[in-house]
């Protein structure tokens, strides 16, 4: 039973941060990058992971078909 239980525990590497955290990353980000170039790191971030999550969904796809 607790086998069945730890293959459904979450990763250590999805702990995602809390919004402490954010808040402080984004202070960060605002100080390094200035306020104007926020917009365009935010487009760039948001596009990259639309990008991925097309991938991996192509990757489920092709593994589902291959089956």
């Amino acid at each position: 039973m607790s086998e069945i239980i730890n293959s459904l525990a979450i990763p250590a590497f999805f702990n995602l941060p809390g919004p402490w955290e954010l808040i402080l990353i984004l202070v960060v980000v605002l100080i390094i990058f200035g306020p104007k170039k926020l917009p365009e790191i935010g487009k760039a971030v948001g596009q990259s992971i639309r990008e991925l999550k097309k991938a991996t969904n192509k990757e489920e796809k092709e593994e589902k078909s291959t089956e």
